[in-house]
């Protein structure tokens, strides 16, 4: 059985990466490391140690220019070929928060033309015009080949924590391609005392199991469009994480890393523990890098 080595990839701004390392020791990881950018562009590291390549959320430079735009320019000038390279080997990459916005200004995102590098999308202001932070329900597209979101519940629960979280594509054509190539793995859905007409008092009164049912028998399947607050930020068809064409190369808004104990769900004393829809998200890319 391969031994699974995780490098979090560290920059001035960034602020998850502790709790991402974290959550991939939970997982079954038996190396992870947190280390800085500086350490691959001046040649003591490399990334080829590595088998999966982790860009965690914080606000990475400060979000100056726009989210995640100076350290995905940084990795574009300095780091692409070895990038590249990363990818070409079949190795993963996921970003979370701000490490989603990074891939896609780097055009590692949606890649929904083989080989291209072009910025299809963009992650731009919510259409609040504030920091949005909540839990959210989202929902898993079974024909997505994206490798981290297998095997998942239909619907998960994790939360979410931005301020430029609006996933906008580049044209018509980009969004054709998106559907067909399974390129968008997660969308945001409204919860289920939404589909079902219930109040979210008579919600939250359900027994756990009952709770768990709607929520995946309703909020799995929302018809028409997902209201604001439960689609935070105003992205185009509801996207929360999009992968690319192999499903090797992932990126989301929302954050698992925070949920990957049961303690951490909201409502745990009232329905009782359970497996943290977090934590799947870890342990599927531990997985297929041991080949299981």
């Amino acid at each position: 059985m391969s031994k699974v080595s995780v490098l979090i990839l560290r920059a001035a701004g960034i602020n998850c990466d502790e709790e991402t390392a974290h959550a991939f020791r939970l997982a079954g990881a038996e190396r992870v490391d947190p280390v800085h950018i500086n350490a691959f562009i001046q040649g003591s590291r490399r990334l080829s140690e590595y088998d999966v390549l982790v860009l965690s959320g914080g606000f990475s430079y400060g979000d100056d220019l726009s989210g995640g735009k100076v350290l995905a320019n940084e990795m574009q000038c300095k780091l692409m070929e070895d990038v590249e390279t990363f990818t070409g080997e079949g190795k993963l990459i996921l970003g979370i928060c701000n490490g989603f916005q990074v891939l896609v200004k780097m055009g590692l995102l949606p890649q929904t033309e083989p080989g291209g590098r072009r910025q299809e999308a963009t992650v731009f202001y919510n259409d609040s015009g504030k920091f949005e932070c909540r839990w959210v329900y989202l929902r898993r597209n079974p024909a997505s080949p994206c490798v981290f979101t297998r095997d998942m519940p239909e619907t998960i629960y994790i939360p979410v924590a931005n301020g430029e979280g609006k996933v906008m594509l580049a044209s018509e054509d980009v969004q054709a391609r998106l559907g067909p190539g399974g390129h968008i793995a997660l969308q945001y859905v409204n919860p289920p005392w939404v589909a079902t007409g219930e109040s979210a008092e008579e919600a939250a009164g359900a027994t756990a199991a009952a709770a768990r049912e709607a929520a995946g028998a309703a909020a799995g399947d929302v018809t028409g469009e997902t209201a604001y607050p439960w689609s935070p930020n105003g992205s185009v068809d509801a996207i929360a994480g999009i992968c690319d064409a192999t499903g090797r190369i992932f990126g989301l808004m929302p954050h698992p890393e925070r949920y990957t104990h049961p303690t951490h769900h909201p409502r745990w004393t009232r329905e009782g523990c359970r497996e943290p829809d977090g934590l799947h998200i870890f342990r599927n890319a531990v997985n297929y890098v041991r080949g299981a």
